[in-house]
Protein backbone atom coordinates (compact mmCIF):
# COMPACT_ATOMS: atom_id res chain seq x y z
CA UNK A 1 0.00 0.00 0.00
CA UNK A 2 1.17 3.20 -0.95
CA UNK A 3 1.48 6.32 1.90
CA UNK A 4 0.42 9.24 1.56
CA UNK A 5 3.91 11.03 0.78
CA UNK A 6 4.41 8.49 -2.08
CA UNK A 7 0.66 9.08 -3.77
CA UNK A 8 1.59 12.69 -3.52
CA UNK A 9 4.53 12.39 -5.58
CA UNK A 10 2.56 9.46 -7.68
CA UNK A 11 0.28 11.81 -8.91
CA UNK A 12 0.24 15.37 -9.97
CA UNK A 13 -2.45 17.91 -9.06
CA UNK A 14 -4.92 17.52 -11.60
CA UNK A 15 -5.28 13.99 -12.26
CA UNK A 16 -5.30 13.45 -8.53
CA UNK A 17 -8.40 16.23 -8.55
CA UNK A 18 -9.85 13.98 -11.33
CA UNK A 19 -9.34 10.94 -9.20
CA UNK A 20 -10.99 11.72 -5.85
CA UNK A 21 -12.87 14.90 -6.98
CA UNK A 22 -13.30 18.56 -6.41
CA UNK A 23 -14.48 18.44 -2.82
CA UNK A 24 -11.05 16.87 -1.99
CA UNK A 25 -9.56 19.13 0.40
CA UNK A 26 -6.51 17.95 0.40
CA UNK A 27 -6.03 17.78 -3.42
CA UNK A 28 -4.99 20.87 -4.65
CA UNK A 29 -6.41 21.66 -7.90
CA UNK A 30 -5.61 25.13 -10.41
CA UNK A 31 -9.05 25.97 -10.63
CA UNK A 32 -9.82 26.29 -6.69
CA UNK A 33 -7.26 29.42 -6.53
CA UNK A 34 -8.61 32.06 -5.08
CA UNK A 35 -6.84 35.99 -4.19
CA UNK A 36 -6.47 36.03 -0.44
CA UNK A 37 -7.84 38.78 0.75
CA UNK A 38 -5.98 41.79 2.15
CA UNK A 39 -6.03 43.59 5.47
CA UNK A 40 -7.66 42.62 9.02
CA UNK A 41 -11.43 43.72 7.97
CA UNK A 42 -11.78 41.60 4.76
CA UNK A 43 -9.86 38.60 6.60
CA UNK A 44 -12.19 37.92 9.18
CA UNK A 45 -14.69 35.96 7.31
CA UNK A 46 -12.02 33.63 5.96
CA UNK A 47 -11.08 32.84 9.50
CA UNK A 48 -12.11 29.77 11.71
CA UNK A 49 -9.62 27.01 12.20
CA UNK A 50 -8.29 28.94 14.92
CA UNK A 51 -12.10 28.73 16.99
CA UNK A 52 -11.78 24.65 16.57
CA UNK A 53 -8.56 25.15 18.06
CA UNK A 54 -9.70 26.76 20.77
CA UNK A 55 -12.19 24.96 21.76
CA UNK A 56 -9.89 22.28 22.18
CA UNK A 57 -7.67 24.62 24.73
CA UNK A 58 -10.04 25.80 26.67
CA UNK A 59 -11.03 22.94 28.88
CA UNK A 60 -9.35 20.49 30.61
CA UNK A 61 -5.75 22.86 30.23
CA UNK A 62 -7.87 25.67 31.76
CA UNK A 63 -10.85 24.70 33.72
CA UNK A 64 -9.10 21.59 35.76
CA UNK A 65 -4.93 22.47 35.23
CA UNK A 66 -4.59 26.30 35.81
CA UNK A 67 -7.53 26.59 38.21
CA UNK A 68 -5.46 23.93 40.24
CA UNK A 69 -2.54 25.47 39.97
CA UNK A 70 -4.01 28.87 41.07
CA UNK A 71 -5.27 27.19 44.32
CA UNK A 72 -1.92 25.43 44.61
CA UNK A 73 0.62 28.24 44.48
CA UNK A 74 -1.29 31.26 44.18
CA UNK A 75 -0.67 34.11 42.10
CA UNK A 76 3.29 33.40 41.51
CA UNK A 77 2.67 31.66 38.37
CA UNK A 78 0.43 34.01 36.66
CA UNK A 79 3.15 34.81 34.00
CA UNK A 80 3.47 31.07 33.12
CA UNK A 81 -0.39 31.14 31.54
CA UNK A 82 0.84 33.89 29.04
CA UNK A 83 4.44 32.45 28.18
CA UNK A 84 2.42 29.04 28.23
CA UNK A 85 0.17 30.14 25.60
CA UNK A 86 2.50 32.66 23.49
CA UNK A 87 5.64 30.47 22.85
CA UNK A 88 3.79 27.79 21.35
CA UNK A 89 2.26 29.88 18.16
CA UNK A 90 5.18 30.23 16.58
CA UNK A 91 5.42 26.63 15.90
CA UNK A 92 2.06 26.39 15.58
CA UNK A 93 1.94 29.07 12.73
CA UNK A 94 5.52 27.56 10.89
CA UNK A 95 3.77 23.96 10.43
CA UNK A 96 0.36 25.43 8.74
CA UNK A 97 2.75 27.67 6.68
CA UNK A 98 3.80 24.46 5.44
CA UNK A 99 0.41 22.60 5.44
CA UNK A 100 -0.57 25.87 3.15
CA UNK A 101 2.07 25.87 0.86
CA UNK A 102 1.77 21.90 0.42
CA UNK A 103 -2.06 20.95 0.71
CA UNK A 104 -0.90 18.28 3.35
CA UNK A 105 -1.07 17.69 7.27
CA UNK A 106 1.19 17.95 10.24
CA UNK A 107 2.03 14.22 10.33
CA UNK A 108 3.23 14.04 6.69
CA UNK A 109 5.72 16.79 7.30
CA UNK A 110 6.48 15.14 10.54
CA UNK A 111 7.77 12.13 8.51
CA UNK A 112 10.47 14.41 6.54
CA UNK A 113 12.90 14.80 9.56
CA UNK A 114 15.25 12.49 10.02
CA UNK A 115 16.49 10.14 10.79
CA UNK A 116 14.47 7.64 9.30
CA UNK A 117 14.32 4.31 10.79
CA UNK A 118 12.50 1.51 8.43
CA UNK A 119 12.02 4.03 5.61
CA UNK A 120 9.80 6.27 7.83
CA UNK A 121 10.91 9.53 10.05
CA UNK A 122 11.46 8.83 13.28
CA UNK A 123 8.24 11.12 14.70
CA UNK A 124 6.05 8.97 12.62
CA UNK A 125 6.38 6.30 15.46
CA UNK A 126 6.87 8.76 18.45
CA UNK A 127 3.31 9.70 17.25
CA UNK A 128 1.86 6.88 19.29
CA UNK A 129 2.67 8.91 22.37
CA UNK A 130 0.35 11.69 20.99
CA UNK A 131 -2.17 9.51 20.88
CA UNK A 132 -1.96 7.97 24.33
CA UNK A 133 -1.99 11.57 26.02
CA UNK A 134 -4.94 12.48 24.09
CA UNK A 135 -6.64 8.97 25.60
CA UNK A 136 -5.54 9.89 29.04
CA UNK A 137 -6.04 13.33 29.06
CA UNK A 138 -9.49 13.44 27.27
CA UNK A 139 -10.42 9.95 29.59
CA UNK A 140 -9.97 12.32 32.46
CA UNK A 141 -11.83 15.72 31.11
CA UNK A 142 -14.54 13.37 29.94
CA UNK A 143 -14.78 11.67 33.33
CA UNK A 144 -15.19 15.46 34.83
CA UNK A 145 -18.02 16.27 32.73
CA UNK A 146 -20.04 13.13 33.97
CA UNK A 147 -19.30 14.50 37.45
CA UNK A 148 -20.50 17.96 37.21
CA UNK A 149 -23.61 16.39 35.45
CA UNK A 150 -23.59 13.96 38.33
CA UNK A 151 -23.64 16.03 40.84
CA UNK A 152 -26.29 17.75 39.38
CA UNK A 153 -28.65 14.83 38.62
CA UNK A 154 -27.30 11.89 40.54
CA UNK A 155 -28.29 8.30 38.83
CA UNK A 156 -28.34 6.35 41.91
CA UNK A 157 -28.00 8.83 44.70
CA UNK A 158 -24.58 9.16 44.69
CA UNK A 159 -23.18 11.46 42.35
CA UNK A 160 -19.50 9.96 42.86
CA UNK A 161 -20.67 6.46 42.02
CA UNK A 162 -19.46 4.74 38.80
CA UNK A 163 -22.75 4.02 37.80
CA UNK A 164 -23.81 7.86 37.83
CA UNK A 165 -20.76 9.30 36.32
CA UNK A 166 -20.90 6.63 33.96
CA UNK A 167 -24.64 7.13 32.87
CA UNK A 168 -23.76 10.81 32.31
CA UNK A 169 -20.46 10.24 30.35
CA UNK A 170 -22.64 7.73 28.17
CA UNK A 171 -25.16 10.61 27.19
CA UNK A 172 -22.43 13.09 26.37
CA UNK A 173 -20.36 10.55 24.04
CA UNK A 174 -23.62 9.45 21.91
CA UNK A 175 -24.58 13.32 21.60
CA UNK A 176 -20.91 13.83 20.28
CA UNK A 177 -21.09 10.65 18.06
CA UNK A 178 -24.54 11.93 16.62
CA UNK A 179 -22.90 15.89 15.54
CA UNK A 180 -19.94 14.56 14.73
CA UNK A 181 -20.52 11.14 12.38
CA UNK A 182 -20.89 13.97 9.31
CA UNK A 183 -17.22 14.53 9.37
CA UNK A 184 -17.86 17.97 8.21
CA UNK A 185 -15.79 20.94 8.78
CA UNK A 186 -18.38 23.64 8.85
CA UNK A 187 -20.37 21.77 11.39
CA UNK A 188 -17.02 21.68 13.64
CA UNK A 189 -16.39 25.16 13.44
CA UNK A 190 -19.78 26.59 13.62
CA UNK A 191 -20.03 24.28 17.29
CA UNK A 192 -16.39 25.47 18.47
CA UNK A 193 -17.20 29.40 17.76
CA UNK A 194 -19.85 29.18 19.58
CA UNK A 195 -18.82 27.41 22.42
CA UNK A 196 -15.37 29.15 22.80
CA UNK A 197 -17.08 32.71 23.06
CA UNK A 198 -19.46 31.39 25.44
CA UNK A 199 -17.15 29.92 27.67
CA UNK A 200 -14.74 32.57 27.51
CA UNK A 201 -16.72 35.79 27.78
CA UNK A 202 -18.18 33.84 31.11
CA UNK A 203 -14.95 32.94 32.77
CA UNK A 204 -13.71 36.64 32.35
CA UNK A 205 -16.95 37.80 33.76
CA UNK A 206 -16.85 35.80 36.84
CA UNK A 207 -12.70 36.84 37.33
CA UNK A 208 -14.77 40.61 37.34
CA UNK A 209 -17.74 39.49 39.78
CA UNK A 210 -15.06 38.75 42.15
CA UNK A 211 -14.57 41.91 43.38
CA UNK A 212 -17.62 42.36 44.75
CA UNK A 213 -16.67 39.67 47.00
CA UNK A 214 -14.35 38.87 49.77
CA UNK A 215 -12.05 37.01 47.59
CA UNK A 216 -11.53 40.38 45.40
CA UNK A 217 -8.56 40.47 43.69
CA UNK A 218 -5.87 43.66 43.63
CA UNK A 219 -3.24 45.15 40.87
CA UNK A 220 -1.04 43.82 43.30
CA UNK A 221 -1.82 40.23 43.03
CA UNK A 222 -1.59 40.70 39.65
CA UNK A 223 2.03 42.24 39.59
CA UNK A 224 2.97 39.81 41.96
CA UNK A 225 2.39 37.00 39.37
CA UNK A 226 4.40 38.22 36.77
CA UNK A 227 7.61 38.24 38.32
CA UNK A 228 8.70 35.06 36.61
CA UNK A 229 8.79 32.82 39.52
CA UNK A 230 8.13 29.31 40.27
CA UNK A 231 7.06 28.01 43.50
CA UNK A 232 8.53 25.14 44.76
CA UNK A 233 6.89 22.04 44.70
CA UNK A 234 4.81 23.30 41.53
CA UNK A 235 7.03 21.74 38.83
CA UNK A 236 4.69 18.83 37.70
CA UNK A 237 1.63 20.81 37.71
CA UNK A 238 3.36 23.82 36.13
CA UNK A 239 4.70 21.09 33.33
CA UNK A 240 0.86 19.67 33.13
CA UNK A 241 -0.15 23.38 32.20
CA UNK A 242 2.53 24.13 30.00
CA UNK A 243 1.32 21.01 28.03
CA UNK A 244 -2.07 21.43 28.22
CA UNK A 245 -2.51 25.54 28.18
CA UNK A 246 -2.33 27.19 25.20
CA UNK A 247 -1.84 25.04 22.03
CA UNK A 248 -0.29 21.73 22.95
CA UNK A 249 1.25 18.92 20.51
CA UNK A 250 -2.14 17.82 19.51
CA UNK A 251 -3.75 21.20 18.57
CA UNK A 252 -0.82 22.20 16.83
CA UNK A 253 -0.94 19.10 14.49
CA UNK A 254 -4.88 19.42 14.32
CA UNK A 255 -4.72 23.28 12.89
CA UNK A 256 -3.25 21.54 10.23
CA UNK A 257 -6.24 20.09 9.14
CA UNK A 258 -8.30 22.68 9.33
CA UNK A 259 -6.46 24.73 7.69
CA UNK A 260 -6.66 22.53 4.90
CA UNK A 261 -10.24 21.78 5.25
CA UNK A 262 -10.89 25.49 5.15
CA UNK A 263 -9.32 25.97 2.13
CA UNK A 264 -6.24 27.77 2.83
CA UNK A 265 -4.52 25.36 0.83
CA UNK A 266 -6.67 24.57 -2.48
CA UNK A 267 -6.89 28.27 -2.54
CA UNK A 268 -3.22 28.81 -2.73
CA UNK A 269 -3.27 26.24 -5.13
CA UNK A 270 -0.17 23.83 -6.48
CA UNK A 271 3.30 25.20 -6.59
CA UNK A 272 4.28 25.95 -9.69
CA UNK A 273 7.06 28.23 -9.20
CA UNK A 274 5.19 30.83 -10.07
CA UNK A 275 5.27 34.35 -8.93
CA UNK A 276 1.97 34.50 -8.62
CA UNK A 277 2.19 31.44 -6.56
CA UNK A 278 4.62 32.18 -3.72
CA UNK A 279 2.31 36.02 -3.83
CA UNK A 280 -0.76 33.91 -3.45
CA UNK A 281 0.72 31.66 -0.40
CA UNK A 282 2.18 34.69 1.37
CA UNK A 283 -1.17 36.35 1.22
CA UNK A 284 -3.58 33.28 2.92
CA UNK A 285 -0.07 32.58 5.42
CA UNK A 286 -0.83 35.76 6.28
CA UNK A 287 -4.68 35.46 6.94
CA UNK A 288 -3.71 32.18 8.62
CA UNK A 289 -1.50 33.91 11.34
CA UNK A 290 -4.42 36.32 12.04
CA UNK A 291 -6.89 33.33 12.65
CA UNK A 292 -4.16 31.91 14.85
CA UNK A 293 -3.46 35.05 16.96
CA UNK A 294 -7.21 35.49 17.68
CA UNK A 295 -7.08 32.29 18.62
CA UNK A 296 -4.27 32.88 20.92
CA UNK A 297 -6.16 36.18 22.39
CA UNK A 298 -9.25 33.80 23.07
CA UNK A 299 -7.96 30.84 25.26
CA UNK A 300 -5.11 32.87 26.88
CA UNK A 301 -7.80 35.30 28.75
CA UNK A 302 -10.20 32.22 29.56
CA UNK A 303 -6.84 30.19 30.47
CA UNK A 304 -6.10 33.62 32.52
CA UNK A 305 -9.35 33.63 33.99
CA UNK A 306 -9.41 30.05 35.55
CA UNK A 307 -5.87 30.77 37.09
CA UNK A 308 -6.72 34.04 38.54
CA UNK A 309 -10.31 31.84 40.20
CA UNK A 310 -8.16 29.47 41.58
CA UNK A 311 -5.57 32.17 43.13
CA UNK A 312 -8.09 34.48 44.28
CA UNK A 313 -10.66 32.22 46.30
CA UNK A 314 -9.24 28.93 46.37
CA UNK A 315 -5.67 29.35 47.60
CA UNK A 316 -6.41 32.17 50.43
CA UNK A 317 -8.42 28.55 52.02
CA UNK A 318 -6.25 25.84 51.11
CA UNK A 319 -8.38 24.35 48.75
CA UNK A 320 -6.28 22.38 46.23
CA UNK A 321 -8.75 20.08 43.93
CA UNK A 322 -8.18 16.17 44.04
CA UNK A 323 -9.41 13.37 42.80
CA UNK A 324 -13.22 12.99 42.21
CA UNK A 325 -13.43 16.42 44.62
CA UNK A 326 -12.09 18.26 41.84
CA UNK A 327 -15.54 19.86 40.07
CA UNK A 328 -16.94 20.28 43.92
CA UNK A 329 -13.83 22.18 44.89
CA UNK A 330 -13.68 24.26 42.32
CA UNK A 331 -17.14 25.49 42.85
CA UNK A 332 -16.30 26.97 46.00
CA UNK A 333 -15.56 29.63 43.96
CA UNK A 334 -18.62 30.34 43.30
CA UNK A 335 -21.38 29.06 45.88
CA UNK A 336 -18.78 30.69 48.63
CA UNK A 337 -18.93 34.13 47.37
CA UNK A 338 -22.28 34.29 45.30
CA UNK A 339 -24.31 31.78 46.96
CA UNK A 340 -25.21 28.23 46.75
CA UNK A 341 -27.23 28.47 43.25
CA UNK A 342 -23.92 29.88 41.50
CA UNK A 343 -22.20 26.70 42.09
CA UNK A 344 -24.85 25.03 40.25
CA UNK A 345 -24.74 27.12 37.73
CA UNK A 346 -20.82 26.57 37.78
CA UNK A 347 -21.46 22.72 37.14
CA UNK A 348 -23.26 23.47 34.51
CA UNK A 349 -20.45 25.89 33.11
CA UNK A 350 -18.16 22.98 33.92
CA UNK A 351 -20.29 20.20 31.65
CA UNK A 352 -20.41 22.58 28.99
CA UNK A 353 -16.86 24.03 28.91
CA UNK A 354 -15.55 20.18 28.99
CA UNK A 355 -17.40 18.65 26.56
CA UNK A 356 -16.74 21.51 24.11
CA UNK A 357 -13.02 20.15 24.44
CA UNK A 358 -14.45 16.69 23.21
CA UNK A 359 -16.08 17.84 20.21
CA UNK A 360 -13.14 19.69 19.49
CA UNK A 361 -10.94 16.41 20.12
CA UNK A 362 -12.99 13.86 18.15
CA UNK A 363 -12.67 14.61 14.92
CA UNK A 364 -8.89 16.36 14.95
CA UNK A 365 -7.75 13.44 16.70
CA UNK A 366 -9.07 11.25 14.02
CA UNK A 367 -7.79 12.55 11.45
CA UNK A 368 -4.19 12.14 12.91
CA UNK A 369 -4.84 8.73 13.80
CA UNK A 370 -5.51 7.92 10.32
CA UNK A 371 -2.85 10.51 8.64
CA UNK A 372 -0.74 8.50 11.04
CA UNK A 373 -1.68 4.92 9.69
CA UNK A 374 -1.47 6.34 6.23
CA UNK A 375 2.34 7.63 6.53
CA UNK A 376 3.03 3.94 7.74
CA UNK A 377 1.02 2.33 4.91
CA UNK A 378 -1.89 1.77 5.91
CA UNK A 379 -4.46 3.33 4.04
CA UNK A 380 -3.83 6.24 1.19
CA UNK A 381 -4.50 9.49 2.30
CA UNK A 382 -5.42 10.55 -0.64
CA UNK A 383 -8.29 8.20 -1.41
CA UNK A 384 -11.16 10.32 -0.03
CA UNK A 385 -13.27 6.94 0.83
CA UNK A 386 -10.43 5.25 2.91
CA UNK A 387 -9.77 8.16 4.92
CA UNK A 388 -13.62 8.60 5.49
CA UNK A 389 -14.00 5.32 6.74
CA UNK A 390 -11.37 5.41 9.34
CA UNK A 391 -12.13 8.76 10.25
CA UNK A 392 -16.04 7.88 11.22
CA UNK A 393 -14.99 4.44 12.94
CA UNK A 394 -12.75 6.59 14.72
CA UNK A 395 -15.32 9.12 16.08
CA UNK A 396 -17.51 6.69 17.22
CA UNK A 397 -14.28 4.22 18.89
CA UNK A 398 -12.37 7.22 20.41
CA UNK A 399 -14.91 8.70 22.46
CA UNK A 400 -16.43 5.36 23.51
CA UNK A 401 -12.66 4.42 24.99
CA UNK A 402 -12.38 8.27 26.63
CA UNK A 403 -15.52 7.11 28.24
CA UNK A 404 -14.55 3.41 29.86
CA UNK A 405 -10.83 4.62 30.85
CA UNK A 406 -12.51 7.44 32.41
CA UNK A 407 -15.08 6.07 34.52
CA UNK A 408 -13.00 3.09 35.42
CA UNK A 409 -9.76 5.27 36.42
CA UNK A 410 -12.18 8.08 38.34
CA UNK A 411 -9.65 10.73 38.80
CA UNK A 412 -10.21 13.20 36.39
CA UNK A 413 -7.37 15.71 37.65
CA UNK A 414 -4.82 12.45 38.00
CA UNK A 415 -5.53 11.18 34.22
CA UNK A 416 -5.37 15.52 32.79
CA UNK A 417 -2.13 16.03 34.19
CA UNK A 418 -0.69 12.98 32.91
CA UNK A 419 -1.77 13.93 29.47
CA UNK A 420 -0.31 17.19 30.10
CA UNK A 421 3.14 15.67 30.65
CA UNK A 422 2.77 13.25 28.01
CA UNK A 423 2.00 16.26 25.61
CA UNK A 424 5.04 18.06 26.87
CA UNK A 425 6.92 15.21 26.28
CA UNK A 426 5.56 15.02 22.66
CA UNK A 427 5.66 18.68 22.19
CA UNK A 428 9.52 18.57 21.83
CA UNK A 429 9.54 16.29 18.57
CA UNK A 430 6.83 18.65 17.26
CA UNK A 431 9.43 21.91 18.10
CA UNK A 432 12.23 19.66 16.06
CA UNK A 433 10.05 19.20 13.09
CA UNK A 434 8.68 22.88 12.78
CA UNK A 435 12.27 23.62 12.80
CA UNK A 436 13.02 21.24 10.16
CA UNK A 437 10.62 22.12 7.81
CA UNK A 438 11.58 25.99 8.28
CA UNK A 439 14.61 25.66 7.13
CA UNK A 440 14.75 22.48 5.05
CA UNK A 441 11.66 22.24 3.51
CA UNK A 442 9.34 25.21 3.10
CA UNK A 443 9.69 27.02 -0.13
CA UNK A 444 12.06 30.04 0.51
CA UNK A 445 9.88 32.77 -1.43
CA UNK A 446 6.71 32.34 1.90
CA UNK A 447 8.87 32.15 5.09
CA UNK A 448 9.13 34.94 7.45
CA UNK A 449 11.67 37.54 8.10
CA UNK A 450 14.60 37.47 10.89
CA UNK A 451 12.70 38.63 13.42
CA UNK A 452 9.63 35.98 12.87
CA UNK A 453 12.58 33.61 12.46
CA UNK A 454 14.11 34.38 15.54
CA UNK A 455 10.80 34.23 17.29
CA UNK A 456 10.22 30.39 16.15
CA UNK A 457 13.70 29.11 17.27
CA UNK A 458 13.25 30.96 20.65
CA UNK A 459 9.65 29.30 20.56
CA UNK A 460 11.10 26.22 19.59
CA UNK A 461 13.72 25.78 22.00
CA UNK A 462 11.33 26.93 24.60
CA UNK A 463 9.41 23.45 23.62
CA UNK A 464 12.16 21.25 23.52
CA UNK A 465 13.39 22.59 26.78
CA UNK A 466 9.99 21.93 28.75
CA UNK A 467 10.20 18.36 27.21
CA UNK A 468 13.06 17.51 28.23
CA UNK A 469 12.21 18.40 31.77
CA UNK A 470 9.12 16.21 31.72
CA UNK A 471 11.37 13.47 30.35
CA UNK A 472 13.93 13.95 33.37
CA UNK A 473 11.46 14.81 35.76
CA UNK A 474 9.24 11.97 35.07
Amino acid sequence: MASSSDSTEAVSGSDRSSLFGPENPYVLNPANVRTPPRGWRPSLRFLGPGMVTSAAVVGSGELITATTLGAQVGFILLWLVIVSTFVKVAVQIEIARWSISTGRPAIDGYDQVPPRIFGRGWISYLSVLMFLQVITSQAGVISAAGLALSILMPIDGDPTSMVSIGFWAAVMVIVAIVIHIANRYDIVERFSTALVGLVTVSAIALVFALQATPFAWSGADMAGGMQFQIAAGAMGVALAMFGLTGVGAGEVTAYSYWCVEKGYASWTGPNDGSDEWAERARGWVSVMKKDAWVSWVMYTLATAAFYVLGAAVLNPQGLVPSGTDVLTTISRIFSDTVGAWAGTLFLVFAAVTLFKTILANMPATSRQITNAAAVLGLLDWYDPVARDRWIRTLLIALPVTWMALGVIVSSPLALVIIGGILNALYLLAVGIAALYLRFRVTDRRIVDGPVSTGYLVISAAAIVAVGLISLISG
